[in-house]
C-alpha cells in the first residue's frame, strides 16, 4: 500500500498524467466505488427485501430517506475533526462500519434495515471527505490536488452507471443478501489494506483547526462558502429533474420503463463524460474555472429548460445529455476549487459540501413534487431552474481569490 504515500513531491513542473495519479490513488478509487454499493443494492432489491422484512415496499424505501439524514447530521457535526483524523485509519473504520452493517442488512428484519441505512449514511458521510482529503494532500502541486479530487468523484459517477448491471450479476449467488456479503467482504479487506497502509505526515503540515476554530475560519472564507451554495443548489436542481424524469418521459412520450432505461444510461454516462473532462480541462488556470462554472450553470438552465418544455424526443434526449454533463462540468469544478483554495479548511469543506448536497436530495425532491403538483412541464422548468438562476448569482464570489474572500468577509 506505499501508492498511498505521496505520490508528488514538486509544487512545480509538468502536470501529472491522469494514469499516474490512477495508479497512486488506486485504493482510494477502489473504495469510492465500494461506498456506493450497499445503497445501490438496497435500491436495486428493494422489493424483495420489503418481502423478507414482511413490510409494504413504500415502508421499507423512506428508510433510505434515514440514510440522507445521518449523512447530513453526521456530515455536520464531523466536519472540523476529519482533518484532525488519520485519513487511512479514518478510511478504514468507515468501510469497516460499511461492512458490518452490510452483514447486519442481510437479517432482514425491520430494525436491521433501519441500522443499515442510518450507519451506511454515517459511514459514506466521512468516508466521501476523507477521500477527496487522501487525493487532494498526495499532491503539491495546485492542478494536480484538484485533478486527483475530480478523479474520485469521476470514478463515483462511473461506478454510479455501471453498479446495477455488476450488483445484479454478483447477486446471482444469493440475491441481494449475498451481493451484500461480498460488498462487506470486499470493504473489510480494503479496510485492512487502509490499516497497513504507512504514511508519514507532509512536512510543515500542521493538524486541522479546532472543532469551533474550524467553523469561525470557515465562515470568514466567503469563497468556500458559495461553492458550498452552489453544490446546495445544482443538487436541488439536478436531484429534483432526476426524481421526476422518468414520470415526465412517460407522460410527454408515452416512454416504457424498458426504454427509459436507455434514457437514464444516456445520463449517466453524460455525467461521467462531463466530470472526467472537466477536470482536466479545470488545470487551466483562475479565468478558465470561472468561464467553466458559469458556462456549465448556463448550459445547465438551458437545458432543464428544453426537455420540460420540448414535445420532440429528439431534442429532449439531447437536452437529457447536455444536462448531465453541464451538471458535472459544475460538480467538478466545485470540487477542483475546493481541493485547491481549501488549504486547512479542505476537509471540513468538502464534508459541508457532502451534507449541503444531502440536503438538496432532499430539497430537490421537494420541488419536483411541487412542479408535478402545479401542472408539470413549464411549472417544473421554473421550479427547478430558480435554484440555478440563484447558483449563477454566486459565481463571482465563488472564484473571488481566497485573500480577497476573507478580506470580504469581515
Amino acid at each position: 500500500m506505499s501508492t498511498l504515500k505521496h505520490a508528488d513531491d514538486h509544487s512545480r513542473g509538468p502536470a501529472t498524467p491522469d494514469h499516474r495519479i490512477v495508479r497512486a490513488l488506486w485504493p482510494v478509487l477502489l473504495a469510492a466505488v465500494i461506498s456506493l454499493f450497499p445503497f445501490t443494492i438496497f435500491s436495486t432489491f428493494l422489493v424483495p427485501i420489503a418481502e423478507s422484512a414482511n413490510q409494504e415496499t413504500s415502508v421499507v424505501g423512506v428508510l433510505r430517506g434515514l440514510g440522507g439524514v445521518a449523512a447530513l447530521l453526521t456530515g455536520i457535526a464531523l466536519a472540523p475533526l476529519i482533518a484532525r483524523w488519520s485519513a487511512p485509519y479514518t478510511t478504514a473504520a468507515s468501510l469497516a462500519m460499511l461492512a458490518g452493517t452490510s452483514l447486519i442488512a442481510t437479517i432482514g428484519t425491520l430494525p436491521a434495515l433501519i441500522v443499515f441505512c442510518v450507519s451506511i449514511g454515517a459511514a459514506t458521510a466521512v468516508l466521501t471527505p476523507t477521500l477527496l482529503q487522501i487525493a487532494t494532500t498526495a499532491y503539491t502541486r495546485r492542478g494536480d490536488s484538484g485533478r486527483a479530487a475530480t478523479l474520485v468523484t469521476a470514478t463515483q459517477s462511473l461506478a454510479a452507471v455501471l453498479a446495477a448491471p455488476v450488483i445484479g450479476g454478483i447477486a446471482l449467488w444469493n440475491g441481494w443478501q449475498g451481493a451484500l456479503w461480498v460488498t462487506a467482504g470486499a470493504a473489510a479487506v480494503l479496510a485492512v489494506c487502509f490499516l497497513l497502509t504507512s504514511r508519514a505526515p507532509r512536512p510543515g503540515r500542521t493538524a486541522g483547526p479546532r472543532y469551533a476554530d474550524a467553523f469561525g475560519q470557515l465562515r470568514r472564507r466567503t469563497d468556500l462558502l458559495a461553492l458550498i451554495g452552489i453544490a446546495f443548489l445544482r443538487t436541488t436542481a439536478f436531484m429534483g429533474y432526476l426524481a421526476i424524469l422518468a414520470a415526465h418521459y412517460d407522460d410527454r412520450f408515452a416512454l416504457e420503463p424498458a426504454s427509459f432505461v436507455l434514457v437514464w444510461s444516456l445520463s449517466g454516462a453524460s455525467f461521467f463524460i462531463g466530470n472526467f473532462l472537466a477536470g482536466r480541462w479545470a488545470r487551466g488556470g483562475r479565468r478558465r474555472q470561472k468561464l467553466l462554472l458559469g458556462l456549465g450553470l448556463v448550459g445547465a438552465g438551458v437545458a432543464l429548460g428544453t426537455v420540460f418544455t420540448t414535445d420532440l424526443l429528439p431534442l429532449a434526449l439531447t437536452a437529457t445529455a447536455v444536462l448531465g454533463f453541464a451538471h458535472a462540468v459544475v460538480a467538478a469544478l466545485i470540487t477542483t476549487l475546493i481541493a485547491e483554495r481549501g488549504d486547512h479548511l479542505t476537509a471540513p469543506a468538502f464534508s459541508i459540501n457532502a451534507a449541503g448536497m444531502s440536503l438538496g436530495v432532499f430539497t430537490g425532491a421537494l420541488l419536483g413534487g411541487a412542479g408535478l403538483a402545479l401542472g408539470g412541464g413549464a411549472a417544473l422548468a421554473w421550479t427547478l431552474g430558480i435554484p440555478t438562476l440563484l447558483a449563477i448569482a454566486l459565481v463571482p464570489a465563488a472564484t473571488r481569490e481566497a485573500a480577497a474572500a476573507e478580506q470580504a468577509s469581515g
